[in-house]
């Protein structure tokens, strides 16, 4: 009797093993943690993604690079058209124009990475424009902040430098990308490894929630 309990309780065990290591082979294959929905992750990420300013010189690497804009292009987009163009930027002299486009972009210089999202008008819905709006600005705001928000899921950090609808601005960021007449510097964001820890603003205000009616 003892011995078939001890057999019971070795083949439970054996089994237990067995369907751990197929979790963690799972959760390595994934990337992450195949048991939850990811919510409490994605939850994290947001609330304690702050403005990066300071950049330690370690390069991003290539395949970061690809996830980093991948997340952008996944950002919800109106009708489908997906009106994004993404400019990555690594060379110092470009990156040095591109930090006198306005004095709050001085960070520029020292990111190991630049991205700029730009709006392809060949992509806009009918009848919007660069000078009159659109929902090409929404779009290019939604894939524009899953790339600050990827950036910081994977360690780095990086900050929102906005370009448009600041006429010289716009026209800066046309020179030294050399982008087209069709396409429209939406924003620009330095973006790399922190040179120290930083930390992210409360900006919860209940006041600011309305329900039904304002």
């Amino acid at each position: 009797m003892k011995k078939n309990i001890l057999i019971i309780v070795l083949a439970v065990a054996l089994c237990a093993v067995g369907v751990r290591m197929a979790y963690d082979r799972n959760a390595a294959e994934s990337g992450g943690d195949t048991a939850g929905d990811g919510s409490a992750d994605a939850l994290e990420c947001i609330m304690t993604r702050y403005s990066l300013r300071a950049y330690s010189s370690r390069p991003v690497a290539d395949s970061i690079v690809e996830k980093i804009l991948r997340a952008g292009m996944a950002a919800p987009t109106a009708m489908r058209m997906q009106p994004w163009e993404m400019v990555v930027v690594t060379e110092q002299p470009l990156k040095d124009s591109i930090a006198a486009v306005s004095k709050g972009t001085a960070m520029i210089k020292d990111a190991p990475l630049v991205v700029a999202v730009c709006g392809n008008t060949n992509r806009f819905i009918e009848g919007e424009s660069a000078a009159g709006g659109g929902f090409w600005i929404e779009d290019c705001s939604a894939a524009a902040e899953n790339i600050l928000l990827a950036a910081h899921a994977l360690g780095l950090g990086g900050v929102w430098c906005g370009v448009y609808p600041v006429d010289e601005r716009v026209e800066h960021m046309r020179r030294i990308l050399n982008l087209p007449d069709t396409i429209v510097p939406f924003n620009v964001m330095a973006i790399g490894y922190p040179e120290a820890a930083g930390a992210p603003k409360d900006k919860w205000n209940p006041s600011r929630v309305h329900y039904n009616r304002f």
